[in-house]
């Protein structure tokens, strides 16, 4: 709680400080971009710690009482090495943290995974929240995030904050409009700063869609469509590497383009699935449906490698 409570003394005293010198220009910016790094952190060890307490990697500390034994070998003045003697029905035992190399994703909505064993960062399947926005937009989060079925972008600059360090695993489940489940998963998925344009970069792949986000197909798919090392783009920000247009003006979406992808989870919502238009600009997954249908629901999930244990498959329901 000390850490939270000093995080938050700091960011009150940052703020009054800004307050009072917004006449100094340069400072204030970089006052602003300071309280917003220490917000993500506050949020990340935030997030950190109640799942540490929800899994019981650690328990308050509860001294331990000695049994009638110990208290008889005390009386009589034995001497076991200066070893306590400690009954094990009154012993606090810590839960082992489990093997980063056994992996788990539970399969269930992003509330209670939020709340349970991971954080959900893209969650879409109701085209009720327009996916078509600026940069400031994707920066900072939109959509709503309290029934199993919003819709929401938690933000870049969250999204760079909690998966900085690279340490995770993030899982792309994937349904189309038949109901069909697919999902894929990235090893060590982050992205950089803002000054970087929030550059994406991800580990090994593994699942039953495809690599979609490195292209899938040859060369020459992987040369025009792998995301891997690509900046961020909105419809105000044009980072692709299309020389000939814009990559996100065309599909309509903020997402990591090259020249333009063969995933797009930001897109156009069609219902049905199948759709024509001058771009592909659906909700896409090409190395499972293809460019031409568009997604019905699709989700993006993260998990530190930390909480993983060795239960279960992950291939159960969105």
């Amino acid at each position: 709680m000390s850490v939270f409570l000093l995080l938050a003394l700091v960011l009150n005293t940052a703020s009054s400080a800004q307050l009072s010198t917004d006449w100094c220009g340069p400072e204030v910016t970089a006052l602003k971009r300071s309280i917003k790094r220490l917000e993500n952190s506050l949020l990340i060890v935030t997030w950190q710690v109640e799942h540490l307490q929800t899994h019981k990697y650690f328990l308050p500390f509860r001294p331990a009482l000695p049994d009638a034994g110990a208290e008889a070998d005390k009386a009589s003045g034995a001497n076991h090495n200066g070893s306590a003697t400690l009954d094990s029905s009154n012993t606090t035992l810590m839960k082992p943290l489990p093997s980063a190399g056994n992996i788990i994703v539970h399969d269930r909505d992003c509330s209670e995974l939020m709340e349970e064993d991971g954080q959900c960062f893209r969650d879409a399947g109701t085209g009720r929240v327009d996916f078509n926005r600026d940069w400031v937009d994707y920066r900072d989060g939109f959509g709503d995030f309290k029934l199993w079925n919003d819709e929401f972008w938690l933000g870049n600059e969250h999204m760079h904050s909690l998966l900085s360090e690279g340490k995770n695993l993030v899982k792309i489940d994937l349904m189309d409009w038949e109901g069909q489940r697919s999902h894929s998963y990235y090893e060590n998925f982050r992205i950089s700063d803002e000054a970087d344009k929030y550059r994406l970069h991800y580990g090994q792949y593994s699942g039953k869609a495809g690599d979609a986000l490195t292209g899938g197909g040859g060369a020459v798919q992987q040369w025009s469509a792998c995301l891997s090392g690509m900046q961020f783009s909105t419809r105000d920000q044009d980072n692709d590497r299309y020389l000939q247009g814009s990559c996100a003006q065309e599909n309509e979406a903020g997402w990591w383009f090259n020249r333009c992808h063969a995933a797009n989870l930001n897109g156009k919502f069609y219902r049905s699935g199948k759709y024509k238009n001058q771009h592909d600009n659906g909700v896409v997954w090409g190395t499972w449906k293809g460019l031409w249908y568009s997604l019905r629901h699709t989700t993006m999930k993260v998990r530190p490698l930390v909480f993983l244990d060795m239960d279960g498959s992950g291939a159960g329901d969105i």
